[in-house]
This record gives structure tokens, C-alpha cells and sequence, in this order.
């Protein structure tokens, strides 16, 4: 019989017990958080018709996507997990209330190039408000409250949100007489990865010298917060980027409210969000100090998050935390211990076989108490039993010996102290 090699596909993640029970500490935290401020949790499937999923056109996603290698070859794994919510949406249209406000953590699929941290199946954090018709500019930065305490009770209170929106930036090409800024706005979303230089130069054939050097001025204002606001006010009366100008104030002052501190926004004007399905504000959030590592969760407004599968108007606006190469991010840079917390409290260790049935009372009284605990039942001296209790990290073992049982006792030992003390069966608490 031939042995296959054991081996994971590249661009996948797969951890040891200890490394997932850091992650999936981290992901409880973040989905506790969204159930506070009353997200709803919803569970798309992980496979969708390829109809739905390419209902706004191909283009570079599919030739990402994963196909279901079936007889129709009509079905793929989900890229992400906003299209199934259009899809949700619309389908339980008249099932759901508005302003619908949904969370989802899930696993991704695309087709990346191998690199590092890179990956071809990945956890999303998901959250987004839907509104019917319309949606109140205040749930922007309702959102951003959520995200804010979410990476704070995982302990990074250092982020900033950048912040902008599109109207805005629109209304400033406008201006410009730049009729189709698509491309302009895809060219500024990568200026960080391509540089000033050759950003500048995409620019001047795009739209030409002197716009591109306006272009460049405004994206690139070095100013604190309310300067911004302020300079922006003088700078055109061109109708949409006012109104783009008033939500971004909107957002600002509530996020404010909200309790983030203006230290940890950032009123930055070359913040585009690629996607074109973006029409508002846009976010992108960095930790401080480590911006090298790009944003760690990012997100917008859009006008109508259903488009292609209702005749309803959905606005919306959502964020996005992805979960897998962020706790990847934070494990390279030392910035989350891969610490051992122990699954069990109490570890039974009983001596010799004949006395199973009185430690199984034991395990049941300390069930019945709530406690975490666990038996050890396998053949072995003590060196080998007390070895594995120190492996899993166990808090204390408890010891049954012949004399223990007699006595209707159980001999406890904390493992961090060293520090043993008898208790009666009935006194284990």
C-alpha cells in the first residue's frame, strides 16, 4: 500500500490547537461585539449559482473564482460575502426588517497568487446595515463605533479610521470637467502600493498635466481634521462634492459622538475604495504603527446593494474584517502571544484502573459545578500521567490513589504553585 504524503494545498491556513484557539478567541470577541450592538447572525452558503455571483459582470473575479466541477457547471464558491447578502437580501426581501442589520463570519474562496499572507480560502467579519429605500448618513458611523470596540476588546485601541467619500471626491472631478473618473479613482486606491511617482504619471495620461497636479494637491492635504473640513468648505461650489462634503462632516461629528476619539480618525481625501459599487463614505482602518501592513478592515456606503436581483432600492453600508490574514499579520509581527490558555481547570488523573468509576464520580461532581474538567483514563506511571496534564496546561490535577478513594477524598494540586491540598468529594468546590 503506498503512504500519500500528508500536505495542505498552498494559500490555505491550517493551525495547531493552540495557534486556533488564539484565533478563534480573536473571532468570538469581534462576533460578540456585533451581537451586542443587535447585528443579526446570518449563514449564507458557501456555494452559489454562478449567476448570482456574476450578476454584475466577470471581469478580473472570475478568473478567481473556484468552480464546482459538477455535470451543469453552473455553481462556485462565494468570493465574499456581500454578494450573497444582495442575494439574501432580495430573496427574504419581505421576511426581514428595515434597516436590517446583518453580520456574517465565513470562510472565502478566490484564486490568489501564492505569496505570503496571501490566500485562497480565508474567514471575513462581515457586518452592514441595509435600509429600504433610504438609510439615515448616521449609520456610517454607527458602524464605526461597532469596528472601534470590536479591535479594542481584542486589544488594539490604536487604530485609525480613514475616511472619505466619494460624492466628494466625484464632485471634485467634476469640477475638474473630468467627465468618467473611474480610472482616476483606481489609480489613487494604489498610490500607496505603485508610489507618488508613477501615480503621477498614470495620472497625466489619464486626465492630463494639470488636472493630475490638482488631483495630487487636493488627495494629499497635511492638515489635521477640522483644517481639512475647513479648507474644503472654500474650495468649489461644484453641487455633488457639497453634498459629499456635508456627509463627511455628518459622519465625522457622529463618529465623534460616538466616543472614538479624533485621534483615531483620519480625514483622508486619497482614501477611494476600488469597487465602483461604492457611492458614499468610504473607510479604510490601519493600527497605529503598523501601516505597513495595510488595512485591516475596510468598507463603504453604497446606493443599492441589489440592484441586479430586485427591483427594490437597498442602500447599505458595511465593513469588512479579514480575519484570517489579519491574525496572520499579528502573529508575524508579535503583536498577539500565541499563548497556551488552558481548555481544562481540573485534569482527574486517577492511579490505577480500578479506581475509574470513583474518578468518573469525581469528573461528574465538578461537571455539575460548571467547571471545566476533563478524566485521564490511559495505562502509564505518574511521570507519563502528570506530563500530559503540564502539555495540554492543565490549572490543577486531581490526584486518586488508593488512600484518596478510602477516605472518599480527592488530592488537588495546582500546577503553576506546586501547592497540593486533600478535599472530601463533597467539599470540591
Amino acid at each position: 500500500m503506498n503512504i500519500v504524503k500528508p500536505s495542505t494545498i498552498a494559500g490555505v491556513m491550517e493551525l495547531l490547537p493552540e495557534e486556533q484557539a488564539v484565533f478563534d478567541r480573536m473571532k468570538n470577541t469581534i462576533e460578540e461585539t456585533f451581537k451586542d450592538y443587535n447585528f443579526l447572525a446570518i449563514d449564507t452558503p458557501v456555494i452559489e449559482k454562478n449567476e448570482i455571483l456574476f450578476a454584475k459582470g466577470g471581469g478580473e473575479t472570475e478568473k478567481q473564482i473556484f468552480e464546482i466541477a459538477s455535470e451543469s457547471k453552473d455553481m462556485s464558491l462565494r468570493f465574499d460575502l456581500t454578494v450573497p447578502l444582495a442575494r439574501y437580501v432580495s430573496e427574504h426581501f419581505s421576511e426581514l426588517n428595515f434597516p436590517f442589520k446583518r453580520y456574517q463570519i465565513g470562510k472565502v474562496y478566490r484564486g490568489e497568487r501564492n505569496q505570503k499572507g496571501r490566500y485562497k480560502e480565508f474567514y471575513q467579519a462581515d457586518i452592514d446595515i441595509i435600509g429600504n429605500n433610504e438609510l439615515s448618513i448616521y449609520n456610517d458611523a454607527i458602524l464605526a463605533r461597532v469596528i472601534f470596540e470590536a479591535f479594542n476588546r481584542i486589544d488594539f485601541p490604536n487604530i485609525t479610521f480613514h475616511i472619505n467619500n466619494r460624492k466628494l471626491l466625484n464632485g471634485f472631478f467634476e469640477s475638474l470637467e473630468i467627465e468618467d473618473s473611474t480610472e482616476v479613482l483606481r489609480t489613487i486606491d494604489k498610490k500607496d502600493k505603485i508610489g507618488i511617482e508613477k501615480t503621477k504619471a498614470l495620472l497625466d495620461e489619464i486626465i492630463g498635466t494639470k488636472s493630475a497636479k490638482r488631483t495630487l494637491e487636493f488627495i494629499d492635504l497635511d492638515k489635521n481634521n477640522s483644517e481639512i473640513l475647513n479648507d474644503l468648505e472654500k474650495l468649489s461650489d461644484n453641487e455633488l462634492f457639497l453634498e459629499g462634503l456635508d456627509e463627511l462632516k455628518t459622519v465625522y461629528e457622529y463618529m465623534l459622538k460616538f466616543g472614538i476619539d479624533d485621534k483615531n480618525i483620519n480625514i483622508d481625501l486619497s482614501i477611494t475604495r476600488g469597487l465602483d459599487y461604492y457611492t458614499s463614505t468610504v473607510y479604510e482602518t490601519f493600527i497605529d504603527g503598523y501601516e505597513a501592513i495595510g488595512s485591516v478592515c475596510s468598507g463603504g456606503r453604497y446606493e443599492n446593494l441589489a440592484s441586479n436581483f430586485s427591483k427594490q432600492k437597498l442602500p447599505g453600508v458595511g465593513m469588512s474584517i479579514g480575519l484570517t490574514r489579519l491574525f496572520y499579520q499579528l502573529i508575524e509581527l508579535g503583536l498577539i502571544e500565541d499563548k497556551k490558555q488552558s481548555q481544562t481547570n481540573y485534569l482527574i488523573l486517577p492511579m490505577e484502573e480500578k479506581l475509574n468509576f470513583y474518578a468518573i464520580d469525581v469528573l461528574n461532581k465538578l461537571k455539575a459545578q460548571d467547571k471545566k474538567a476533563d478524566i485521564y483514563l490511559e495505562k502509564g506511571k505518574f511521570k507519563k500521567k502528570i506530563n500530559y496534564a503540564d502539555k495540554i496546561n492543565a490549572e490543577y490535577v486531581v490526584i486518586i490513589g488508593e488512600e484518596e478513594a478510602s477516605k472518599n477524598e480527592v488530592s488537588i494540586k495546582n500546577m503553576q504553585t506546586g501547592e497540593q491540598v486533600n478535599k472530601s468529594i463533597e467539599n470540591l468546590d
